[in-house]
C-alpha cells in the first residue's frame, strides 16, 4: 500500500486565512492540516523556526522545531513559502522585525573508522543570507553551537552563505525574508541502523533548541532596541500544549498516591525505646510499619507510561524526566523496606554524605557542647494540644492572605514525637513535647515552608510544582532550618542535632549497627539517652535513611547562596532546588509561572529582616546561634 502523499496548500485555504486573522488580532494559533503539518504559534514573536518534511524520518530536527513558540511543521516546501509569507507580513507589520530558523538533518553522519584514535566532529552546517542581522544571528548560532557536545563527538560548524548550494544538495526554501538553515548530522542514531540514541536525541535537541533562541535573540538586537529581553530564554512558549498538562496530571497523581516518609516511619516509636532502654541499649529495637496498601509495580507501571514525548518543550520534558526517575526511587525504596537494599536506594535519592559536609558536622559538635542551662522544666514545655492550637492560628494568618490555604492539622499516635507535613496536612505525634520557646520557629518551619510553598506550587498551575521538582528536599530542609533562625528558634541543641544526623548517616552508611551509632551519640557527642535514640531512630528506619543528613547539607547550601547575592523569593513559589532556578526564571519569564501566592509572614517582623541581611553577608551555621 504506497502512502497518500500531502497535497500542498495553497496561497489561500480557507484555514489558513482564519489562522492569520487570529494572528492580526494578537492571538494564539494552533492548527492541524494536511500530512501532518501544524503552524502553532503561541504568541507574537519576531520569529518562526520551520522544519519541512523529508524523504526520511528527521525527529530530532522537527522536535527542536516545535519546542519553540512559533513553529511551522509543513509537509513540502512550496506549502512551507506560502504559510511563511503571510505570517511574515503579519509579524513584521507589528513588531517590525521577523526572521526564520529551518531546522533539518544531513542525510548522513560519516561514522568514525573501527580503528580510529579519535573520533571526528560531526556536521552543522548553518546558511544564512548576507543581511547584517541575518549575519549576526548566525554569528550567535555557530558560537552556541560549537560548544555542543556529543557522543564524544564536538561540532564542526561550517557558514554557507545564501544561495550556495547546501551539503545536501536538496531544493532550498527561497525566501525574501531573513532566513537561517540549520542542518546536524544525525548522530543520535546507531550507524546503519538508525536506532536512536535517548539521551543522545535529547541532549541535541536542548542544544540547538537553545542556540536558535539565542541566534533570534541576537538578530532582534541588532534590529531593534525595543527586544532587549534579560535572556534569550524569554522567547520561550508561554503556553502549556495539552501534553503537558496531562504529564503534569498523571505524575501528580502517581506522586499523591503514597506518602514516602509515613511509609518509612516506625509506628511503634515509645515501645521501640522502652524495648531498647529495658535491653541495656545492647540490641536493635524492633521496628513496625504502617502495612502497605500500594501496589508498587501498578503504580511503576503508570509512571512509566507517561509519555513526555510531546510537551513540546526541553525544559519542562527535562523537569518531568527528573521527577519520573526520582518517584521510581522512591517507590522501589518502599518496596525494599526493611531489606538491605533499600539503603543503597537512599544513597541514590540522597546522595552519599560528602566529605565536607561531615567535617562541618563534626565541627559544629566539636566546638559546642549541650546547652544544659537552657533546659526546660516540664512546665516551660508545651505538648500536642498546645502546639496544635498555635498551629491552626498560624494558618489562620496564611488563610487570611489566600483563602485557598486550607492546610489541616491533625494529632497522631502512630508517629514519633514531633511534627510532619503530608502534601496540605500538618501532622503531630500525640507524645510531642517542645520547649515554649521553639514553638513558633518549628511552625514557621512546617507551616511557613513546607506548607506554604505545597499552596503556593499548587496555585501555579503545574501540581509538579507543589509535589516538589526533584532533589527540592535538601534546599527545602535547609530553607525550613533558615526560616527557625529567622524566627529566633535556632539554638545550640537544634543545631547540634542537625549535626548528629549528619554523624549518625556516616555512621550507619559504614556499616554500623543501631546500638553502636546510639552510643556514638551518648558517649561520644555527649547527647541525652532518649534523644539520641530519637535521632538514631529516624536514620535506621525503614532498613537506614540518609533522609537526615539534607538538612545540614540544604542549611550550607542555602548560606552560600544568600552570601553569593542569591535571594530566597524563587523558593516561595513551589518544591525546588538552587539547581531549579534558571529553570523557574526562564518560565517566569515566559509567562508560565506567577508569584508566589503566599509570602512567609515570619519575614514581616523587622529583626527577621535584620537577620536575612546578615546572612546575605555572609554566615556560617555555628553564627546561627550567636543570638
Amino acid at each position: 500500500m504506497t502512502e497518500e502523499k500531502a497535497t500542498p496548500v495553497s496561497p489561500a485555504p480557507a484555514w489558513l486565512d482564519e489562522a492569520i486573522g487570529r494572528l492580526t488580532d494578537g492571538r494564539a494559533v494552533r492548527r492541524d492540516f494536511g500530512e501532518g503539518g501544524r503552524l502553532h504559534i503561541d504568541r507574537l514573536v519576531p520569529f518562526l523556526c520551520v522544519h519541512i518534511a523529508a524523504e526520511h524520518q528527521q525527529p530530532v530536527a522537527r522536535d527542536i522545531a516545535q519546542a519553540n513558540a512559533a513553529y511551522l511543521l509543513a509537509p513540502d516546501i512550496d506549502t512551507a513559502a506560502a504559510i511563511i509569507e503571510r505570517v511574515g507580513r503579519v509579524i513584521e507589520q507589528r513588531l517590525g522585525l521577523f526572521i526564520v530558523l529551518e531546522f533539518g538533518e544531513l542525510e548522513s553522519d560519516e561514522p568514525p573508522a573501527k580503528d580510529a584514535p579519535f573520533l571526528p566532529p560531526f556536521l552543522i552546517e548553518v546558511v544564512a543570507g548576507a543581511r547584517a542581522a541575518e549575519q549576526v544571528a548566525a554569528k550567535a548560532l555557530i558560537e552556541t553551537a560549537a560548544t555542543i557536545e556529543g557522543k564524544f563527538r564536538t561540532p564542526h560548524v561550517t557558514l554557507v552563505e545564501r544561495p550556495a548550494a547546501t551539503a545536501t544538495g536538496r531544493k532550498a526554501l527561497a525566501l525574501d525574508t531573513p532566513h537561517l538553515t540549520v542542518r546536524f548530522a544525525p548522530i543520535y542514531c546507531e550507524p546503519g541502523t538508525r536506532r536512536i540514541y535517548p539521551q543522545l536525541r535529547e541532549r541535541l535537541v536542548a542544544s540547538i533548541f537553545d542556540a536558535g533562541l539565542r541566534a533570534v535573540a541576537a538578530f532582534a538586537r541588532a534590529k531593534s532596541d525595543s527586544f532587549r529581553l534579560p535572556t534569550h530564554r524569554a522567547f520561550g512558549r508561554k503556553a502549556f500544549v495539552d501534553a503537558v498538562v496531562r504529564a503534569d496530571r498523571g505524575i501528580d497523581e502517581i506522586a499523591s498516591s503514597f506518602d514516602f516518609l509515613l511509609a518509612v516511619t516506625p509506628i511503634n516509636a515509645e515501645a521501640a525505646w522502652t524495648e531498647f532502654a529495658s535491653g541495656g541499649f545492647s540490641k536493635s529495637p524492633r521496628l513496625y510499619y504502617r502495612p502497605l496498601t500500594l501496589q508498587i509495580e501498578t503504580a511503576k507501571r503508570k509512571l512509566f507510561s507517561l509519555n513526555f514525548e510531546h510537551l513540546e518543550d526541553p525544559l519542562l520534558y527535562a523537569l518531568y524526566r527528573e521527577k519520573q526517575q526520582e518517584v521510581d526511587l522512591q517507590l522501589s525504596m518502599i518496596s525494599a523496606r526493611e531489606t538491605r537494599t533499600f539503603v543503597e536506594f537512599g544513597r541514590a535519592l540522597y546522595g552519599p554524605v560528602e566529605a565536607t559536609l561531615h567535617d562541618a558536622a563534626s565541627e559544629i559538635l566539636a566546638r559546642t557542647a549541650p546547652d544544659r542551662d537552657a533546659r526546660s522544666s516540664a512546665a516551660d514545655r508545651r505538648d500536642c494540644e498546645y502546639i496544635r492550637e498555635r498551629a491552626q492560628a498560624m494558618i489562620s494568618a496564611y488563610r487570611r492572605q489566600s483563602a485557598d490555604f486550607s492546610a489541616s492539622v491533625d494529632i497522631r499516635d502512630d508517629l514519633p514525637a514531633g511534627l510532619l507535613v503530608s502534601r496540605g496536612q500538618l501532622l503531630i505525634a500525640r507524645s510531642s513535647a517542645l520547649d515554649a520557646d521553639r514553638v513558633e520557629a518549628l511552625l514557621n518551619h512546617e507551616i511557613g515552608v513546607h506548607l506554604l510553598t505545597y499552596f503556593n506550587g499548587s496555585a501555579q498551575g503545574l501540581r509538579i510544582l507543589r509535589s516538589g521538582l526533584a532533589g527540592y528536599e535538601g534546599m527545602q530542609e535547609g530553607l525550613a532550618v533558615f526560616a527557625e533562625y529567622l524566627s529566633a528558634g535556632m539554638t545550640i541543641d537544634r543545631l547540634r542535632v542537625l549535626a548528629a544526623r549528619v554523624v549518625g548517616c556516616v555512621a550507619m552508611l559504614d556499616g554500623a549497627p543501631f546500638p553502636q551509632t546510639y552510643r556514638l551519640l551518648v558517649d561520644g557527642h555527649g547527647f541525652a539517652a532518649t534523644e539520641a535514640f530519637n535521632i538514631t531512630l529516624r536514620i535506621y528506619r525503614g532498613g537506614g535513611l540518609v533522609k537526615d543528613a539534607i538538612y545540614l547539607r540544604g542549611l550550607l547550601q542555602l548560606l552560600d547562596h544568600l552570601a553569593g547575592g542569591g535571594t530566597l523569593e524563587p523558593f516561595w513559589m513551589g518544591k525546588i532546588a538552587a539547581s531549579h532556578f534558571g529553570a523557574i526564571q526562564e518560565l517566569s519569564l515566559r509567562g508560565l509561572l506567577g508569584t508566589a501566592a503566599l509570602r512567609p509572614i515570619f519575614l514581616d517582623e523587622v529583626k527577621a529582616r535584620d537577620r536575612l541581611q546578615r546572612a546575605q553577608r555572609g554566615l556560617s551555621p555555628l553564627d546561627l546561634i550567636s543570638e
